[in-house]
């Protein structure tokens, strides 16, 4: 099959940039979406369960593992990109209760438009800021909430605070699970921090990540599985192994080495996320 020609692009402007929508030239029906030159998402259309991006399939496998294969669940995502995760969700626990906060109205109406998901009363999409969204949710009324959020490539500081862990602990359930892709580079202050701050309202915990980030060698996703009860490290630990790029599980004493004393960050003195290096981007592409 011949591959995608450059013309095949899409590219609009949107509430918080430039989106571009590139064709997978090696797989067709799958889309890259980048913001400003950085991909945020990763679809194929044909195949939800196929997810290319490594964090994306870390995520995934704590999806998978919180709860019996097939069992729906409630899942609030903070960030929606091209809804890679509330696909596969869809696709692998049919009737879970979804609901999607995207800040961007113009991203999700070209996502909408060019991407469609398929039809699902129990998946909504909504036009609203994460932290908002939390705040104005009940208290226990989800299994998961799962945070993906990125603004010029760095999570907002309004949404790395102990105030919002706190109002992510309020609406899970007791057993519930929070997901959060962190991103971060040497020395890994902001991870670290993320860890002590989470850890301090939601205090079982693990990190999964590239070993090179997790060594602070390289900029990276890492992602974090925070609760009230334990999660699933050993079953985490296997599927990071085999992974196309394997990953490895931070828990325990590890992870308190990790942490290694980083102060929890407050309301009164968060800031955004680390930048990513300039043109690693470029690089990846």
């Amino acid at each position: 099959m011949g591959r995608r020609r450059d013309t095949d692009r899409v590219v609009e402007q949107v509430d918080t940039g430039q989106a571009e929508l590139a064709p997978d030239p090696d797989r067709p029906g799958s889309w890259t979406l980048l913001l400003d030159g950085a991909p945020q998402s990763h679809v194929d259309l044909a195949d939800p369960t196929h997810l290319e991006f490594e964090y994306v399939r870390r995520l995934a496998a704590a999806l998978d593992l919180i709860a019996p294969a097939g069992n729906p669940l409630r899942v609030l995502h903070l960030g929606g990109g091209a809804l890679t995760l509330p696909r596969y969700v869809s696709a692998t626990r049919p009737g879970s209760t979804q609901r999607v906060a995207e800040l961007d109205g113009a991203l999700v109406d070209l996502v909408r438009r060019a991407l469609p998901w398929p039809a699902d009363p129990r998946l909504r999409v909504r036009v609203a800021d994460a932290r908002a969204t939390l705040t104005s949710s009940r208290d226990a009324s989800y299994d998961v909430v799962v945070a993906d959020v990125f603004a010029g490539a760095r999570t907002p500081a309004h949404l790395t605070s102990v105030e919002f862990a706190a109002e992510v602990a309020r609406v899970l359930r007791p057993g519930g699970s929070y997901l959060a892709n962190i991103a971060d580079g040497p020395p890994l202050r902001h991870a670290r921090a993320q860890v002590a701050t989470v850890r301090a309202v939601l205090p079982r915990a693990c990190l999964v990540g590239d070993a090179a980030v997790l060594r602070g060698r390289r900029y990276g996703n890492l992602v974090l599985v925070a609760s009230r009860v334990e999660p699933p490290v050993p079953e985490l630990t296997r599927r990071a192994a085999g992974d196309w790029f394997p990953g490895r599980v931070l828990a325990g004493e590890e992870l308190d080495r990790f942490a290694g004393g980083a102060a929890v960050v407050h309301d009164a003195d968060a800031t955004d996320s680390t930048p990513p290096p300039p043109g690693i981007f470029s690089l990846r592409r």
